[in-house]
């Protein structure tokens, strides 16, 4: 008899494996994406161009680093374009595929999964089964509270690299472990990564996913993001059948003691076998539709991808748009006007922080007056003081001077030969300016004559050189010496 079944079965059996042949779930999917993301936030703090790193935002040092490029804080003007960038991308990104960030992506996730999946389920077998994630270990048995134990305590090491590696974006690794060398004489910074490291240990071990839910607001802002078209996780209830409480199918949840009865159209797919629903982190039902707690991970994809293949169906839940699978009416269109809009913004930011990070200027310098308006000198000569703050902002030191530009009437009395200035740093000097001859003859008021100051490297002039504007202030002609 036996035999015969299996004889009948096998059909079935063959036409699942071919169905299924060559399918990777989501989750392998997601495991690479981690990979790829964790190795990415390792070890770009370590790269650099140049002498500068790849991206760093020094409050130490007051600079940032793009791309090898060392920008100091008077051209932190680049700073709203990184934050358009980023801010439009996370736009553009859940206009076309949801929350795709959240499940793929977001550092909450990924911590979370390589605790719970890596070192609770897999390390440790805390918990029976990476499908299973609504089944709450029994803590009453001491070999679990010692498992758990040990899960935190690993975890807690894990929590104090990536609270490291989140300070190296700010603090550069050379000079991070060369602080904590000394941690007395640094203990901001010894405080600021222990409080990161407690913050990723209370919030993977203890929180968990209902940070994602009540906390992160970015659940909150993206149904204003989304729209017919955007990519998500989305249960077919035409083939599946609408799913709903009442007589019919009995489910007993184990994890919270309680029952619950669904039911579901005769003619249905849906096999109410719950798989999608005791997969997902979040612990919400897809069938019932989008919920602002879908972290897109896709979870409830695999698992029922894996059921309804067994049957030689496709899933009752895709990757999909609402439009395509919901209500059938089409494929989705990926190039919307609202999609192109989008990156045709992004483009347009993204060239003007490269057209503008290009021009960067390997010198600065701040003109400013002194307190002394003028000084009036035998035979009508005038003099101007000034307080010129240069700064170096290039990787290697240079020889500085300057000229005056539009007025061949005044001239540099101080100083009279170039300086020097070292990689990074600033050097004050004070400036005198003098006049040759007559400026004006106006005997009501001083007149403020338009001077261009133009400041280069001796040693690099077609390269380092910028100009600014100032005054040179010329008294009344009753306050002049003859």
């Amino acid at each position: 008899m036996e035999a015969v079944i299996e004889e009948e079965n096998k059909p079935k059996k063959n036409q699942a494996k071919e169905y299924l042949k060559g399918w990777i779930p989501y989750r392998i999917k997601r495991y690479w994406a981690y990979m790829i993301a964790t190795v990415m936030a390792l070890t770009i703090p370590w790269i650099t161009i140049g002498g500068n790193h790849l991206f760093l935002l020094s409050f130490d040092q007051k600079k940032l680093h793009l791309v090898g490029v060392a920008f100091d804080m008077q051209e932190l003007y680049l700073m709203p374009f990184l934050l358009m960038l980023l801010f439009l991308g996370i736009f553009a990104v859940t206009a076309v595929g949801g929350r795709a960030w959240c499940g793929w992506a977001c550092p909450q996730t990924i911590f979370r999964v390589i605790y719970r999946d890596g070192i609770e389920t897999k390390l440790l077998g805390l918990h029976k089964r990476i499908k299973n994630k609504q089944k709450k270990p029994d803590m009453s048995k001491t070999e679990n509270q010692v498992k758990k134990a040990i899960a935190i305590l690993l975890w807690s090491v894990l929590a104090f690299v990536a609270a490291a590696d989140f300070l190296w974006f700010f603090v550069p690794p050379e000079d991070f472990f060369r602080y904590l060398e000394n941690p007395t004489e640094h203990m901001m910074l010894v405080g600021i990564l222990i409080g990161t490291a407690a913050f990723i240990i209370v919030d993977v071990v203890f929180i968990k996913e209902d940070f994602c839910i009540y906390i992160c607001p970015y659940s909150r802002v993206q149904s204003v993001l989304y729209d017919d078209e955007t990519i998500q996780a989305v249960y077919d209830p035409i083939r599946g059948g609408e799913i709903y409480q009442g007589h019919g199918y009995e489910r007993e949840k184990k994890y919270n003691k309680t029952k619950e009865l669904l039911s579901v159209e005769p003619a249905a797919e849906c096999t109410t076998c719950e798989s999608c629903v005791t997969v997902c982190p979040t612990h919400i039902d897809i069938r019932k539709g989008m919920q602002l707690e879908c972290i897109n991970c896709l979870e409830c994809v695999d698992a029922c991808t894996t059921v309804m293949g067994a049957l030689g169906k496709p899933s009752l839940v895709q990757w999909s748009s609402e439009k395509e699978t919901l209500r059938h009416e089409g494929k989705t269109n990926y190039f919307r006007p609202k999609i192109i809009a989008y990156f045709t913004v992004l483009l347009i930011v993204l060239i003007s922080l490269f057209a503008m990070g290009s021009t960067k200027e390997h010198m600065l310098l701040n003109v400013n007056k002194t307190t002394r308006l003028y000084k009036v000198l035998d035979n009508g000569v005038v003099q101007n003081d000034y307080l010129f703050l240069f700064q170096n902002t290039d990787s290697k030191k240079h020889s500085y001077y300057f000229e005056i530009m539009d007025n061949d009437k005044i001239e540099i009395i101080r100083p009279k030969e170039p300086f020097s200035i070292a990689a990074g740093k600033k050097r004050k000097k004070v400036v005198i300016l003098q006049t040759k001859e007559q400026l004006a003859n106006d005997a009501r008021k001083d007149v403020p004559i338009p001077v261009t100051i133009r400041a280069y490297a001796t040693d690099d002039k077609e390269k380092i050189i910028v100009e600014r504007h100032t005054v040179f202030v010329y008294p009344r002609a009753d306050l002049l010496k003859k």
